[in-house]
């Protein structure tokens, strides 16, 4: 990995992250799926044996960003527990199982010519991945990217820097123990703004794909900023829908999972929709039980009148990402309703509808185009792990190359192969 000189530039250290980067794709791409299986695995040993060292600088970091009044959303995402190390190992063991995409033959044909086509998985090549509080994405981004064959370049948020590195080191270290090219993955160690900068304009065409992860205005930034094609999701704008032919026992427990499990994700809901059909019945259970668990609620003008304690939702409410225990409520006629609702306000991420009608639950996942849609589960399922895939490095919201979580296998591309024996086309 390259470190950064004193005397050097930021913009001389990130050309030369680039041009290594760029030198190991080219080898990363036949590099063998059980050397890089070896290597993940290394990397969670090393983790493991390296824990109290992980825990002791990431709770410095939570101890300054608390002191500078972070948000406490942005603290528990920074924040690194003895559960939360085991939840990174487990990723890493699961995504090291994986199949080796490299290589995996997706469709073969053949033509009345007499040629017979493969196409075939193959890495996108060097891949920046610009991030913001989570350290835990350090070890997801990369693994993903070198199980799917590719160079990664990491730059994380300089709130956690210091734990996100000796989570990096362990990878790195890994990496180097089996074999794998210099440069394969690479954290870029200074917080100076100018990397992002440098990252986002391509470095001299050695980036093949900018993956960001974090909030608006760093999505912002690089999709207007980098001269690589961008993957990225939006806000986290999720609805679950509560229809008239609900469980009532389900319609509580996923509402309060949804919203209540973690906050701070991006797959926790923001908008409550219910059917007027029912409203009156349902309002209660769920209202109780999101006030016990802390949740602050504002409604629209039919819930204020069926429970005066509501806050009234004013018009951003619909299009606010809250990531804290606030939740917008809105009534709406009928799965028609929920539809326009979220075709309106949603973000594309994650919707949920609770109904026992199959026939309603059929015309809500059809009609509804975010990238994951859920019947009868909580939208907190909106996570790469429980996807089996090991883990991810964002939840796509786009409509091109991946959409939903992004993990191994969406990390490829693929090439086609023409086998011939002397054809000459006439």
């Amino acid at each position: 990995m390259s470190a950064l000189d004193k005397n050097m530039s930021v913009s001389a250290y990130m050309n030369d992250i680039g041009a290594k980067a760029r030198a190991a794709a080219r080898v990363m791409a036949s590099v063998s799926g059980e050397r890089k299986t070896a290597a993940l695995r290394g990397a969670a040993q090393l983790i493991g044996e390296r824990r109290d060292d992980i825990l002791a600088i990431n709770a410095q970091e939570v101890e300054a960003a608390i002191g500078r009044d972070q948000k406490e959303s942005f603290v528990d995402r920074m924040t690194l527990t003895a559960a939360r190390i085991d939840d990174i190992i487990n990723a890493l063991g699961d995504i090291a199982a994986q199949d080796d995409p490299v290589g995996k033959v997706i469709r073969k044909w053949s033509r009345p010519s007499g040629l017979d086509f493969e196409r075939v998985r193959t890495p996108i090549g060097v891949i920046a991945v610009i991030y913001e509080s989570r350290p835990n994405v350090t070890v997801d981004a990369a693994a993903i990217a070198v199980k799917a064959g590719n160079a990664v370049i990491l730059r994380g948020g300089s709130e956690c820097i210091g734990t996100s590195k000796a989570l990096f080191d362990c990878l790195q270290d890994a990496l180097a123990a089996n074999g794998l090219p210099e440069g394969a993955a690479q954290f870029v160690e200074t917080p100076d703004r100018e990397a992002v900068g440098a990252l986002l304009s391509g470095l001299d065409g050695q980036i093949d794909l900018v993956i960001p992860r974090g909030g608006k205005s760093l999505i912002a930034r690089v999709q207007s900023e980098a001269r690589a094609p961008v993957l990225s999701h939006l806000d986290g704008i999720c609805h679950v829908y509560i229809d008239r032919d609900a469980e009532l026992g389900k319609a509580v427990d996923i509402t309060l999972n949804s919203k209540m499990r973690r906050t701070g994700v991006c797959g926790a809901v923001e908008t409550l929709l219910i059917d007027r059909a029912r409203v009156e019945e349902i309002w209660p259970p769920v209202a109780s039980a999101l006030r016990e668990a802390g949740c602050e609620l504002r409604g629209d003008e039919t819930i204020q009148k069926i429970d005066n304690e509501v806050e009234p939702a004013i018009q951003e409410d619909w299009g606010t990402e809250y990531l804290a225990p606030i939740l917008s409520i809105a009534v709406v006629d009928g799965v028609a309703g929920a539809i326009a609702h979220i075709e309106k306000f949603s973000s594309a991420h994650t919707e949920a509808v609770v109904t026992e009608n199959q026939k309603t639950a059929d015309v809500f996942l059809s009609s509804v185009d975010s990238a994951i849609v859920l019947h009868n589960a909580s939208t907190q399922y909106a996570d790469g792990g429980e996807f089996g895939l090991g883990a991810e490095i964002g939840i796509a919201t786009g409509r091109l190359h991946a959409r939903g979580p992004v993990g191994v296998e969406e990390l490829t591309s693929y090439k086609n192969i023409v086998r011939g024996s002397g054809q000459i086309r006439p």
